[in-house]
């Protein structure tokens, strides 16, 4: 989860001289920051360095990143024709940089660990869309949702399309698996995202199945223990867990035929490492030895923390899991 970042020391420096797009957008800086985890913590796959939003501007959403706020869309979508106006684009065209990245991190990775891809779902790339920004309560995303059901529903249409594609298109660049990122999806209740979003994002995994049928697919969210049925049907062969559900009741709740992603609290990396073996102790426990789980964060390493805690738990991991 969010392998490369603030908490190395030579991300930091890399973004002391280029911006998050800079990184994005260019392929050779873009293997850098992709490799650095890798040559830094024992992990078992790398995760392709690009942001989630990378697909709007080709749709006709503009946005750039603010430092000290994050992303921040030039001209939010709040209604019915905002909606209309979005388009659709093909990723080997518009997002060659993303592929030529792929291609160029494949090559320096020379078969040493598999190289996930992913996009964002369409909730959560609809929802930076529409409040322009990240949000506390997502009043304008829900406003339109209940209000403009049809125009909501042509607008994630389009957006599942465009994020099919764009993931089958990173799968022919060369990734092994790719994740489907719903950030911000556990705002919904079961009967909204079985009403609003499953039909989309099932979308994207249909595309996946159809057109990438040997790829393995992860479908991740947080803050979803109480939907975790209703994202298991939307699709994917990993489902993830965040740390807020105990990985078994998790595992139960998705079902046995599935393969679990999670879910050690990532602020546990801030606190003593006893405390995190503990709790990862914990997680192995109750994924009981079953063949299936990959064990992970429940969500992205934060920016204090210590590398050599994430370094350790790798380890840790490791020697616990290969006895």
């Amino acid at each position: 989860m969010r392998q490369a970042g603030r908490y190395m020391s030579e991300y930091r420096a890399l973004r002391e001289r280029y911006s998050l797009l800079d990184l994005c957008r260019t392929p050779d800086l873009a293997t850098e920051v992709t490799l650095q985890p890798v040559r830094r913590i024992d992990v078992d796959a790398a995760i392709l360095f690009s942001d989630l939003l990378i697909p709007l501007e080709p749709m006709g959403v503009r946005f750039d990143f603010i430092h000290g706020e994050g992303p921040a869309i030039e001209q939010p979508l709040r209604s019915r024709d905002d909606l209309a106006r979005i388009r659709t684009f093909e990723p080997r065209e518009r997002l060659t940089y993303v592929l030529d990245a792929i291609a160029q991190i494949k090559g320096e990775l020379g078969g040493r660990v598999p190289l996930i891809g992913f996009a964002g779902a369409p909730f959560t790339l609809a929802s930076y869309a529409i409040e322009g920004g990240h949000s506390s309560s997502f009043a304008h995303t829900k406003a339109l949702m209940y209000g403009q059901p049809d125009a909501w529903h042509r607008f994630c249409d389009t957006i599942a399309e465009v994020i099919g594609d764009y993931l089958v298109a990173q799968i022919e660049a060369g990734v092994d698996a790719v994740q489907v990122f719903d950030s911000w999806v556990g705002q919904l209740n079961a009967a909204d995202y079985r009403e609003f979003i499953l039909p989309h994002t099932h979308r994207i995994f249909e595309i996946l199945a159809a057109r990438a049928p040997e790829t393995p697919t992860i479908h991740f969210g947080v803050g979803t223990g109480s939907i975790l049925r209703e994202i298991r049907e939307a699709g994917g062969d990993v489902i993830g867990a965040d740390w807020r559900t105990p990985l078994d009741e998790a595992w139960d709740r998705i079902g046995a035929d599935r393969a679990i992603q999670g879910n050690l609290d990532p602020t546990l990396l801030l606190g003593p490492l006893d405390r995190v073996f503990a709790a990862t102790d914990d997680v192995l426990a109750r994924a009981g030895g079953r063949p299936g789980h990959i064990f992970n964060l429940g969500h992205g390493i934060l920016p204090t923390t210590p590398v050599e805690h994430v370094q350790a738990l790798a380890r840790y991991v490791h020697q616990k899991t290969r006895q």
